[in-house]
């Protein structure tokens, strides 16, 4: 009988190797759709859709959390944008951790594992704090390996493949780096 588990989902790209994973492992995922920090709103729907889309295929249960916290986000990494992605781990997974034990189960994880884009010591220090606070285990893996995986399996799905993780941030820094920007912008 499998473990159940709650799933935190960044998109449905790295929710294809993950959910596998994790059903090799016995555990059964729940997913969880909460992401404030991906920017504008209409690419947060996109990626929605795509997770949705993955969701009813790979038949694992979805609960997608209303509203759209976007403001929420900005005001929290807002004057310390350099140490961002530490306080949305602690944002989106904080609200797992939360959900997890309000839904009476003993753990929760994050697709964010399965990203070499991702700092994995802060999420998995942030994972475990947030646990603790909420009286729940987070399960650590290291699931990078699995990053070439989820990209063929996403593309024999057909699902949408973000180009950058989600925040205004990210997105501003992958065009700065490629010094072109949306529309053929050069950043000086």
């Amino acid at each position: 009988m499998a473990t159940p588990v709650l799933l935190h989902a960044c998109c449905g790209p790295c929710s294809t190797y993950t959910v596998k994973r994790l059903r090799e492992q016995s555990l059964e995922p729940t997913v969880l759709w909460y992401n404030p920090n991906i920017h504008p709103f209409i690419e947060h729907n996109r990626r929605l859709e795509s997770m949705q889309d993955f969701a009813q295929r790979a038949e694992v249960p979805l609960v997608v959390l209303e509203g759209f916290e976007f403001v929420r986000f900005l005001r929290l990494v807002s004057g310390h944008e350099g140490d961002r992605c530490a306080d949305c781990y602690r944002l989106r997974l904080g609200r797992a951790a939360a959900e997890a034990k309000q839904r009476g189960l003993t753990a929760f994880t994050t697709t964010l594992l399965i990203s070499p884009y991702q700092d994995h010591q802060r999420l998995r220090e942030v994972g475990e704090d947030v646990a603790r606070e909420h009286g729940v285990v987070f399960y650590y893996e290291d699931l990078r390996p699995g990053f070439p995986e989820s990209r063929r399996l996403s593309r024999e799905l057909g699902l949408y493949r973000q180009q950058y993780c989600g925040c205004i941030y990210s997105e501003w820094e992958r065009y700065a780096k490629a010094k072109i920007g949306p529309g053929g912008f050069r950043w000086a």
